[in-house]
């Protein structure tokens, strides 16, 4: 045993891979332990099973941290959220093109401002890690300092994050325009910290509005020039925005091809929305292996419209779940999981809580190419999970004492968990939030 060995006895639940749609999981996409051991070891899952069956394997002078009682599930993953908006959540909910001139923009401004880039990337990581996300593809502002603040908070806290400084050159304030230096600025930040630790580049055009097609080409060719760099961006989130794209671009067959012809679509791209898509332009992202970022909760809150999981799925498009904040109202993965069930309700399309954890981890890794790294409690992945407490409130723990089986735990969690079920948050073997 080294110094850095952690043993944790608790409930231990990770998916290996997709389990399904049907009420119960496919076999062997479930790995549960009812009473389970997780054994770390240099910011590393050593070995993970059945506490019997580990408990021999520990050292005699090993000290198990006695979780009963409580659950662990790998980290949740978050594909598209704005942490330059966090102080802007709530604000009065107007549809998407009013929310960003009336909120996002000013707000976006203040990120000039270096020592305000610091104190709120502190305060989303603190926020995230509270809500039990452990990895996150995140915007930053227009300003490369943005992005420098927020990676300098996440490499104190070794943390494995996706960011982007915004790209965008027009139909903007003059503040926020990057004009000639996005792409210097974007070529700089990506040099200093793309693959440093557990940190990672995203290309992060806002949406086609905002960027000229030469910048927009310019991102299509940092792309082609390192393909370990991931792109996110906007895409069909709202009416309004479709007939904004078809007035800038009338030379483009449709919203989607005005970023193929820039070469932004491929197998590292998130498409944040993607709510109003026909079958033609989800087959062509299926077949790139791209992402939508499903943001179920900012949908509802600008009345951007309701993701159509269902075609998807019969499409083979990989889609992915995320709390996109500041429209999105609430960081936490439950939350998110369960605007995501309401949505689906509203469609006609339930949704399990196998699919909803599976997404929320080894599904959003998958996605993001992260699968190897992150996603499962299993040997040699990074030790980033969550400890639940499915007793925090008094309604969960009334509601939990009437479940007989964990589907029905795992569904009271998804609709009535919120931050104060999160007992720890563990990020590269180090508990990085523990409830007050």
């Amino acid at each position: 045993m080294t110094s850095t060995d952690t043993f944790i006895r608790a409930e231990l639940v990770s998916f290996a891979r997709d389990p399904g749609d049907d009420d119960l999981p496919t076999p062997g996409s479930l790995e549960h332990y009812g009473d389970g051991l997780l054994w770390l070891k240099e910011g590393h899952i050593h070995a993970v099973g059945h506490y019997v069956d580990i408990i021999e394997q520990l050292p005699s002078n090993g000290q198990v941290l006695d979780y009963r009682g409580k659950l662990i599930m790998p980290g949740f993953i978050d594909t598209h959220v704005h942490y330059v908006q966090l102080d802007i959540m709530a604000s009065y909910g107007r549809q998407l093109l009013d929310w960003l001139n009336d909120y996002t923009f000013p707000e976006e401004c203040r990120f000039a401002n270096h020592a305000h880039a610091e104190a709120l990337s502190n305060a989303f990581l603190d926020e995230m890690l509270r809500a039990g996300t452990t990895t996150a593809q995140v915007f930053g502002s227009s300003h490369p300092g943005s992005v420098d603040a927020f990676f300098t908070a996440c490499q104190k806290r070794q943390l494995r994050m996706l960011v982007g400084k915004v790209l965008m050159d027009r139909n903007a304030p003059d503040a926020l325009m990057d004009g000639a230096t996005g792409i210097t600025d974007t070529e700089r930040l990506i040099e200093d910290w793309h693959g440093k630790q557990r940190l990672g580049y995203s290309v992060t055009p806002r949406f086609a509005p905002t960027s000229t097609k030469t910048q927009m080409d310019a991102a299509g060719a940092l792309l082609r020039n390192d393909a370990s760099l991931w792109l996110q961006t906007h895409l069909a989130e709202n009416s309004g925005e479709l007939d904004w794209v078809a007035e800038l671009f009338p030379g483009s067959r449709d919203y989607l091809s005005v970023y193929e012809d820039a070469g932004l679509v491929g197998p590292r791209s998130t498409f944040a929305h993607g709510i109003h898509l026909d079958n033609g332009m989800r087959q062509r992202l299926a077949e790139r292996g791209a992402n939508i970022a499903f943001c179920p909760s900012s949908n509802l809150f600008l009345g951007s419209g309701l993701f159509d999981r269902e075609a998807a799925k019969e499409i083979g498009m990989s889609f992915t779940y995320a709390s996109d904040i500041g429209a999105g109202t609430d960081l936490s993965g439950f939350a998110t999981l369960k605007s995501a069930y309401q949505v689906g309700q509203l469609r006609g399309q339930p949704l399990t809580a196998w699919q909803g954890f599976y997404g929320l981890t080894h599904g959003n890794a998958k996605a993001l190419s992260l699968a190897h790294h992150i996603g499962q409690l299993a040997p040699s992945y990074e030790a980033d999970f969550v400890v639940i407490d499915p007793h925090a409130t008094s309604l969960l723990e009334r509601r939990i004492q009437h479940c007989t089986t964990l589907g029905e735990r795992l569904f009271a969690l998804m609709m009535l968990a919120d931050d104060r079920a999160i007992y720890e948050t563990w990020a590269g073997g180090t508990r990085q939030h523990q409830r007050d």
